[in-house]
């Protein structure tokens, strides 16, 4: 259901998933309408500088020859890892994101951004209780992000237009899939979002409940405009 949401002041961060150029640049690995999420990326991210929120970045780096790299690890011809290649062209944040010297950029080798200790770090450095979540995948590193920041304790606010898949299919229906379990945080979009991290309300949709939004394959659309 929707509720009015008021951020509490200087309690909460922004974090942008893995918004690496090659989710334009390889034909593998394109994301959906990249740009457009990009550019919501963009308008959250020039707000949360304006209003002094922190801002945390996050990439997904692999070394192939490490061992660290996790099992079944697709794997290319040439020995390297078939996506987020370390040092590799399209590994690099995209240009319009580029963080500043002092927002800190989380390097992790696993889908949720919380596989890296440094990202609880921050979050405890800037005392945030609610985290703003936009990036790619949707339906992989922001899903498995959103489900250990909840597990976690963390109220998380996940900006729907401003994360990214395959398809648009892909999208939609793994953003309500994450809304149906997402206690304590709730789900809005760019426009409504800048007016929260501006210090405004907005309304927003919540779930108290598991599961609420029992969606087909005809209704996911609209259910996706509902939230």
């Amino acid at each position: 259901m929707h509720e009015t949401l008021t951020l509490p002041r200087g309690k909460a961060a922004l974090l942008l998933i893995d918004m690496q150029e090659e989710h334009r640049t390889d034909h593998r690995y394109l994301v959906h309408e990249y740009q457009a999420v990009v550019e919501n990326c963009a308008r959250l991210l020039a707000a949360a500088r304006s209003h002094e929120v922190p801002v945390l970045h996050s990439v997904y780096l692999v070394d192939a020859g490490t061992d660290a790299t996790r099992p079944f690890h697709p794997i290319g011809d040439d020995g390297r890892s078939a996506f987020s290649d370390a040092g590799a062209a399209g590994s690099e944040i995209s240009p319009e994101l580029a963080p500043l010297e002092r927002e800190p950029i989380i390097v992790k080798r696993d889908a949720s951004c919380f596989t890296a200790p440094a990202l609880a770090e921050a979050i405890e450095r800037h005392a945030a209780d609610w985290l703003i979540v936009a990036g790619c995948w949707t339906e992989a590193c922001v899903a498995a992000t959103v489900k250990d920041g909840v597990e976690r304790g963390m109220r998380i606010l996940l900006v729907k237009d401003a994360c990214g898949s395959g398809s648009q299919a892909m999208h939609e229906t793994a953003i309500l899939n994450i809304a149906n379990r997402l206690y304590g945080g709730a789900v809005a979009d760019t426009d409504r979002t800048v007016e929260l991290i501006g210090g405004g309300t907005a309304s927003v949709w919540r779930t108290s409940l598991p599961v609420p939004i029992k969606f087909t394959y005809n209704s996911a659309w609209r259910d996706y405009e509902n939230l």
